[in-house]
């Protein structure tokens, strides 16, 4: 992921409120509270839709970002070298030695 995307991930995780890390959950229910205050619909006068079409593409963009199971929603402090990773690498630097997730089975003692 690029610095550009990362950009985008972080205002739209700012638009709606949330932290670095965020259930699925929680960005369904900022994204309900934020449409409930700037829907035209529900707002009656005090709407503004423009700020309701950033919200969805904010959203839009997190659920996109998050389906791809990639997590947390904030950019790593070396960004060059995350570009780097491969998804596989990643999970097996991270769980590669967990018989859970590795695959191998626990030794008995």
């Amino acid at each position: 992921m690029n610095r550009k995307e990362w950009q985008a991930i972080e205002r739209a995780r700012d638009l709606l409120g949330l932290g670095e890390a965020a259930t699925l959950a929680e960005i369904k229910r900022a994204y309900h509270r934020q449409s409930k205050l700037h829907h035209p619909d529900t707002a009656g006068h005090g709407a503004d839709s423009e700020r309701m079409v950033r919200i969805t593409a904010a959203y839009e963009l997190l659920m996109r970002y998050c389906s791809e199971y990639r997590f947390p929603l904030s950019r790593p402090e070396n960004d060059e070298e995350y570009d780097l990773y491969d998804p596989e690498e990643w999970w097996q630097a991270r769980f590669g030695q967990d018989p859970l997730w590795s695959g191998r089975k626990p030794r008995k003692r």
